[in-house]
């Protein structure tokens, strides 16, 4: 029998998405974690991994969203407000960063911010 997974979100560092698999295995959702043994023996190559992917069975996957939603981060602007999606008008974006290029992947603390929205996905840079 094949069994099908959700990847439920992917985290840069592997820290990130041990929280939320603790909420979601206390809600009874099994969880697993691929790529995290890889990006916790070399950090560094998480970003060429597509980070650690929090996946769930494809039958939990609904329960899970729900979950994950409650818990999730959601972006805010320099006064705790959320930050507004320009295209959508949602309030649930995440930071976003591209590391396009060789200087931010070393350095990523100098790149821009950018937002990127969960309902539409679109990105965009905070109003100045």
């Amino acid at each position: 029998m094949k069994t099908e997974f959700y990847t439920l979100g992917s985290f840069e560092f592997p820290a990130d998405a041990v929280v939320i698999k603790g909420k979601l295995e206390a809600e009874g959702i099994p969880v697993f974690l691929r790529d995290e043994a890889t990006i916790n023996s070399d950090p560094l190559i998480s970003a060429a991994l597509g980070g650690v992917k929090l996946q769930v069975y494809s039958s939990d996957r609904e329960r899970a969203k729900e979950i994950f939603d409650e818990v999730r981060n959601y972006a805010t602007d320099d006064f705790g407000n959320p930050v507004v999606c320009p295209n959508c008008k949602a309030t649930k974006s995440e930071i976003y960063y591209s590391r396009s290029n060789v200087f931010y992947k070393l350095f990523p603390f100098f790149e821009p911010r950018k937002y990127q929205c969960i309902q539409c996905n679109f990105i965009t840079r905070p109003a100045q």
